[in-house]
């Protein structure tokens, strides 16, 4: 890497353990001294396993790092790093968001379990002329996803993982790289949207830019009523008549009942076994990146065929199928009907049209519980406008445009934890998993180099296995720069 780009990075790493260690200070008011702050930056004893994480968004991946050296599991400290991302990266990843999520912990069988909550369009979506809804949002599931997954495999309440993110939507974070990109990027379109000015413009009326502080009173608001409230009152009570009311002024159409329906699902992963009595778990349609990573990477295990033509077959086809049938199999059936597929050594071929874009983090524990997942807004920044006085970006309906590629991996020998690999980048997003895992359990370092021209990977592996010797676990995010990963220790 060029000496102006550590520099840079190295920059960056100061400003976000700064921002961390300040958003960690004002959760725990009242309770905790300046020693106790250091331990949990920097781990509870010297020499100590705690975990270790990767994310596209450095100021979330630490405070992932942060509920590990707290003692939380894999499962705490990635829910709290996907309600951080809806802070500090809400581009492609707001409070109106969905995504997918892979969770593994040792024995259990069939690779863990996915947990699937990928954005969808509201009722009045598709009906000419609906009321309020010139710019069709996506119904909110990062919330109920996130808390599905963590009831499963957390250890700690829900709302007590809230303070992190809280802290930050407050006392502001400093606009990372990534978020930068993504605000030059369609800066002239989003900020003619008054709300979203006045959230990410500075006072001459330009952009943010990187390093800048990003304040989020709303948005803090909102989860102080989920921690108080619950994740239901999104989605049965006040919170849920506030965003339904906001959504509607901003176009978004959605309506009370939408948010009812808004039920993530539990799944079997899809599966493809590797040398050393391997399992590789993907996720599983309706996360269809997942079957085209499995696609990919079985054929990179034989040797055989471009990954990107083949990921991306496999999705295109699957979907000119009809995907799973429209909820009409149970899950775990949709799951079968995936499996059969990639098994049939026939998934398909095509090319999909140009994709939205994603965000995507990996954690993995001491004890060796694993957790990977994507996130996606349909759209940089979604429709592009907020849901009235709740600070919520609306994510863009999938009805209107194509669904992300959401992808990810963990590989396991059903005792131990092995690697974890999550993707994001458009089209190239579930072939840059596939390639990833294939080369971290072949022994390259994580994330040593782009995989791809526009995937992303976030990646950790243990050579070992955990539970076991975590000294010789490593971690890496995409070293293009947007991302960080701290660990083992």
């Amino acid at each position: 890497m060029p000496e102006h780009s550590l520099n840079s990075f190295a920059r960056r790493s100061v400003r976000v353990a700064f921002s961390a260690m300040l958003a960690v200070s004002v959760a725990g008011c009242g309770h905790s001294s300046p020693m106790h702050l250091v331990t949990h930056m920097f781990g509870p004893s010297p020499g100590a396993l705690i975990g270790t994480v990767a994310a596209d968004e450095p100021q979330a991946a630490m405070v992932g790092r942060d509920i590990l050296s707290r003692g939380g599991n894999a499962a705490d400290a990635a829910a709290a790093m996907g309600m951080a991302l809806a802070v500090t990266l809400p581009s492609r990843a707001s409070m109106g968001s969905g995504g997918a999520c892979l969770a593994y912990r040792p024995g259990d069988n069939e690779g863990g379990r996915a947990f699937i909550f990928t954005p969808r369009g509201g009722t009045t979506d598709g009906i000419p002329g609906a009321p309020h809804a010139d710019r069709p949002a996506a119904v909110p599931m990062l919330a109920r996803g996130l808390y599905l997954m963590h009831l499963q495999y957390g250890t700690t309440s829900f709302s007590e993982i809230l303070s992190d993110a809280m802290s930050l939507a407050v006392n502001g974070v400093n606009v990372s790289h990534q978020l930068a990109s993504d605000l030059a990027t369609v800066q002239g379109p989003l900020l003619a949207d008054p709300g979203m000015r006045a959230i990410f413009s500075r006072t001459d009326g330009t952009a943010l830019v990187e390093g800048d502080a990003l304040v989020q009173t709303h948005l803090s608001g909102v989860l102080d009523q989920i921690r108080s409230m619950g994740v239901g009152d999104m989605y049965n009570g006040a919170l849920a008549q506030s965003f339904t009311a906001g959504s509607q002024a901003a176009g978004g159409g959605l309506q009370t009942s939408d948010l009812r329906a808004a039920i993530p699902s539990e799944r079997l992963p899809l599966r493809v076994s590797a040398a050393g009595g391997l399992t590789v778990a993907f996720l599983p349609p309706p996360a269809d990146g997942g079957l085209g990573s499995a696609v990919a990477f079985r054929a990179l295990l034989a040797g055989q065929g471009n990954p990107e033509a083949l990921s991306q077959g496999a999705v295109a086809s699957w979907r000119a199928r009809g995907g799973d049938t429209q909820g009409k199999l149970t899950n775990d059936d949709q799951t079968a009907r995936a499996q059969a597929v990639l098994d049939s050594g026939t998934p398909g071929s095509g090319m999909l049209p140009p994709l939205p874009a994603s965000t995507s983090f990996a954690v993995v524990d001491h004890a060796g519980m694993a957790v990977a997942c994507s996130l996606t807004m349909n759209n940089l920044f979604g429709t592009g406008r907020i849901a009235g006085n709740t600070g919520i970006v609306l994510a863009a309906s999938p009805v209107r445009m194509p669904p992300a590629l959401l992808s990810a991996a963990i590989a396991s020998d059903g005792h131990a934890f092995r690697a974890a690999v999550a993707g994001s980048g458009q089209n190239d997003a579930a072939a840059a998993v596939a390639e990833e895992m294939k080369l971290v359990l072949s022994g390259q370092a994580p994330a040593s180099r782009a995989v791809t021209a526009e995937g992303r990977v976030n990646a950790i592996v243990c050579p070992r296995g955990l539970p076991g010797d975590g000294a010789t676990c490593a971690a890496g995010s995409d070293p293009r720069e947007t991302g960080l990963a701290v660990g083992p220790r």
